[in-house]
């Protein structure tokens, strides 16, 4: 069974797949600023979880909790990127706070957790970091610019570390979830029911974890759907931005 560790995962689908990983008897390093539905699931496997409260945009204290759970676990063999900030609103309604926290937690904390893990990955000849993405990185989405632009980074990213890391054995991968019932996406101008179910999703990434493809999909169909996502980047933007647009009585932007 592997070591791994994930940031973002006491609540939503971070917490579904580290659930899901423990119920396979995989070992759990949890890096969150929130841990407090982590608790229950440690009761239940109290050698399989531990939880280390850090936030990622806070370099000194992400190396201290890296290293913490490094000790627990040794170096581990999945290191998933999975904190997610997510400010709702147009480009000209959001604070430049807004837009930097969000890069500081999905892009800075990306870069800065494989900084941290990068050397021991590297030593030991192996292992596997996912960051995760979302479709709107590849679309565009109005009222996501700040959130869409650090997953058009983080996909960057993943490619140029593929580059740097390749012939040590330490690949680079990306998670491509649907829209789903989660706290981040709750602002979203889109009905629940049209939402993925965190469980499902979390629990879908599990049992492809370990994939060797470059895209991680939790079914076919969302697969299907994130390759149509960058063979039409524009127009299938323009198409969940329509179908948002109706499902709220609105008329669509022209």
């Amino acid at each position: 069974m592997a070591a791994i560790l994930i940031t973002g995962a006491n609540q939503g689908i971070g917490y579904h797949l580290a659930a899901a990983l423990l119920r396979q008897g995989h070992q759990v390093a949890v890096l969150d600023w929130e841990t407090h539905h982590l608790a229950a699931l440690q009761n239940t496997f109290p050698a399989q979880l531990a939880y280390y409260p850090v936030d990622v945009r806070q370099g000194e204290a992400l190396q201290a909790a890296v290293a913490a759970a490094q000790a627990w676990q040794g170096t581990p063999e999945v290191v998933i990127h999975n904190a997610c900030c997510c400010p709702f609103g147009g480009v000209e309604d959001l604070d430049l706070g807004q837009v930097q926290a969000a890069f500081a937690t999905n892009y800075y904390g990306a870069l800065q957790l494989v900084r941290c893990v990068g050397p021991a990955l590297r030593a030991q000849g192996r292992g596997r970091v996912i960051f995760t993405s979302s479709g709107v990185g590849i679309t565009g989405f109005p009222g996501l610019s700040a959130y869409a632009s650090t997953k058009g980074a983080l996909e960057a990213l993943a490619k140029c570390l593929n580059l740097e890391y390749a012939g040590d054995g330490v690949t680079f991968h990306l998670i491509h979830p649907p829209l789903t019932r989660t706290q981040s996406s709750a602002p979203l101008p889109v009905p629940p029911e049209m939402m993925a179910d965190p469980e499902t999703v979390g629990q879908g990434l599990a049992r492809r974890l370990f994939s060797p493809r470059f895209l991680l999909c939790h079914s076919l169909l969302q697969k299907v759907q994130t390759l149509l996502c960058y063979a039409f980047p524009l127009p299938m933007g323009s198409l969940l931005a329509k179908l948002t647009a109706r499902y709220q009585g609105l008329t669509p932007q022209k």
